[in-house]
């Protein structure tokens, strides 16, 4: 057992400056994820700051017609939310598909965001790995890689994001907010949110040192019909090889986000204007500079039947 410091925040801009202030500092929650790496000594804190107490666990209309959803607020909780359930049922339905019932009762929507990737390489001391020590090399590089990302890669990193429901947040655009040490806070799109691997894949969002996650925002309702298709090795608890979350409209327009395929999760308002020719120019768009191994190529070609099945489930 490795000896750590232990604090209960008693504000969003006292645990941000706790977190500032003491080196090596994370923030628990659900602690779904970091209690996982801390067991395996990939996560070594030195302190560690209790946001559990916080008044950050509400789901609250916003004055442009959208709902800005706390950052303690349990998956379990903010998939059963009637007013989520009928405006954003994407997102409901990407939760329901993530974990299990009793991961979802303790995760939270901050944690659900910044949870780590599942690389195999990652979670093995005994491999190197870039993400969780940088300079070592990435062995997923010519090493086991069916499940790892074929797009927004590196060199250095050929990681997936492993979240379900960041995939329904991309769709919808959200924004995720937050406070500094310094008690200013900032609002930052999630498209803009994660960081590509590059040279430095231990990076992986744009947070400052003891910045917090506060809130997550959604614009108004997109109407349609919401899908969202999870592909994997088995029927539950497990992460996606694909998934696709879609908004899709009676004219043949509307939103489609990838989901294990890269760093974050994946789409572009430029693949959506070809919704009305297709999965195929869809996938062709959004997959264009994929880069995969020769154990994940298939994912090109399982996304594009995904899609396919949500096209046709959605005009049925």
């Amino acid at each position: 057992m490795r000896a750590f410091s232990y604090e209960r925040a008693r504000s969003p801009a006292d645990a941000a400056a706790a977190a500032a202030r003491t080196p090596g500092t994370r923030f628990i929650a659900g602690g779904t994820n970091l209690l996982d790496l801390m067991k395996l000594e990939i996560e070594i804190p030195a302190h560690l700051v209790d946001v559990n107490g916080l008044e950050l666990d509400t789901i609250e209309p916003t004055d442009d017609g959208g709902i800005r959803i706390g950052a303690l607020v349990r998956n379990t909780d903010l998939a059963a939310d009637a007013r989520i359930r009928r405006d954003y049922a994407v997102l409901t339905r990407a939760l329901v598909a993530g974990a299990s019932g009793q991961l979802r009762n303790k995760a939270t929507t901050a944690g659900n965001l910044l949870q780590r990737t599942r690389c195999p390489y990652f979670y093995d001391t005994a491999q190197p790995c870039n993400k969780r020590l940088p300079g070592s090399g990435c062995a997923a590089i010519g090493g086991v890689s069916r499940q790892l990302a074929v797009i927004g890669t590196s060199p250095a990193c050929i990681a997936a994001h492993p979240s379900d429901m960041a995939v329904a947040m991309m769709l919808l655009q959200a924004t995720v907010e937050t406070v500094r040490p310094d008690g200013s806070t900032r609002r930052i799109a999630l498209d803009a949110f994660y960081r590509a691997p590059g040279k430095t894949p231990h990076l992986e969002t744009q947070l400052e040192k003891g910045e917090l996650i506060t809130a997550v925002c959604l614009p108004a309702p997109l109407g349609g019909t919401h899908i969202y298709r999870k592909v994997r090795d088995r029927a539950s608890y497990a992460f996606a090889l694909v998934s696709v979350a879609a908004v899709l409209q009676a004219d043949g327009s509307g939103r489609v986000a990838l989901g294990g395929v890269a760093y974050k999760p994946w789409r572009s308002d430029a693949a959506d204007a070809l919704l009305p020719q297709g999965a195929r120019a869809v996938i062709g768009n959004l997959l264009a500079d994929a880069a995969p191994t020769p154990e994940n190529k298939y994912k090109v070609q399982l996304a594009e039947r995904t899609l396919s099945s949500v096209l046709l489930q959605a005009r049925s």
